[in-house]
């Protein structure tokens, strides 16, 4: 199956996989499709640097991507002890208190995130850093994860001739993204995992299409996660899909991760075992329900903070729940397709799974007519 985001990338299928692992990434790549990697984990350009340095050299000559999360505006930001100074006591003595009653363990004296800073991929000034770094790679796609980027950051891709594509939860959205110069619009629907808006993917998809199918290729985001349902979206218009919680139980996202207690709870979790809720960024976006999901809907849970300071409060947080090793307390953003997600196997399994059943979905479909 070739589509014409498939010529544009020079991948062998339409099938684009969005991980915060470059072990995956790189994978899915060879595989066929388009690694993109989640930047937003790394505080540090180097680090960045240095998994995209092992992207280049295992990823076969094969094309990647990658992923940033920077608002279109310019936010006035200070260091991020300026924005900490912005983070209520009362929200720092709730998630110290709920980690205590769950009994997460304080992270080792020493660790990158003993002091509280939290994942700072969210800052605009971290996201450029981002950037600055991606763009010394041969990296085949810039994504943005909140929309449009500022408009330098578009033309400064366009001159190096890199796409950009950015993420839409309604056709205006998508009409503001292809007026600003984006190249690719992903039409993430409801079900998706991470930050959605309200409408789901069925819907949602064939409205971005009409609006702007004519003048960029749309992938379908939310609720994607067979050969069934991509060839859904093709059908629907979409020139390929953006994957991101399927991923996330393969054998290669546990390399280099402390994933064994977030794998756990996604193979034991079904398609309503989700949450949508600001908890995890200051946004809304779809995580697994958990205890710790669940403390922040309770009655005296405070309301979330708005991005980046949620995260800056949480990251921490986070991090500790992730070395805990407990299933019942993971943070973790998931899609509704997590019912789906019942064995861990290698990238190359799941591509070879999807499109064996695209195929033969699409073979049943032309004996229809």
């Amino acid at each position: 199956m070739r589509t014409e985001i498939c010529d544009r990338f020079g991948i062998e299928h339409p099938i684009i996989g969005f991980t915060p692992s470059e072990h995956v990434a790189a994978a899915i790549s060879r595989a066929g499709g388009l690694g993109v990697l989640g930047c937003v984990r790394y505080n540090d350009a180097a680090e960045l640097d240095r998994a995209l340095h092992w992207m280049d050299d295992n990823t076969g000559g094969r094309p990647y991507g990658v992923d940033v999360v920077m608002p279109a505006t310019l936010p006035t930001e200070g260091t991020p002890v300026d924005l900490g100074t912005l983070i209520p006591a009362g929200h720092r003595e709730f998630v110290e208190r709920t980690l205590t009653e769950l009994g997460v363990p304080p992270l080792p004296a020493g660790s990158d995130a003993a002091g509280g800073s939290g994942v700072l991929g969210w800052l605009h000034s971290v996201a450029r850093a981002h950037v600055d770094v991606a763009l010394k790679h041969p990296i085949a796609l810039i994504a943005n994860a909140l929309g449009s980027p500022p408009p330098d950051v578009l033309a400064r891709a366009h001159d190096a001739g890199i796409p950009v594509a950015a993420l839409a939860g309604t056709a205006a959205h998508a009409q503001r993204h292809v007026d600003a110069g984006v190249d690719v619009v992903v039409a993430q629907g409801y079900e998706a995992g991470g930050h959605t808006g309200e409408i789901a993917t069925m819907v949602l998809l064939p409205e971005v299409v009409d609006a702007v199918g004519d003048r960029a290729p749309v992938l379908a985001a939310g609720g994607i996660g067979t050969g069934r349902q991509i060839a859904a979206a093709l059908a629907l218009g979409a020139a390929g899909v953006w994957m991101g919680s399927t991923w996330l139980t393969t054998s290669e996202y546990a390399t280099g991760m402390p994933a064994s207690a977030t794998q756990a709870a996604l193979l034991a979790a079904g398609s309503s075992d989700t949450v949508r809720s600001r908890v995890y960024s200051g946004k809304p976006a779809r995580l697994l329900k958990t205890r710790w999901t669940q403390a922040w809907s309770a009655p005296d849970a405070p309301a979330p903070l708005p991005m980046p300071l949620q995260n800056l409060l949480v990251g921490a947080a986070h991090e500790r729940i992730s070395r805990s090793g407990d299933p019942d307390v993971v943070a973790m953003p998931v899609g509704q397709i997590v019912g789906r997600m019942n064995v861990v196997r290698p990238v190359a399994d799941v591509m070879a799974d999807l499109l064996g059943e695209l195929d033969g979905t699409l073979d049943r479909l032309g004996g229809l007519r």
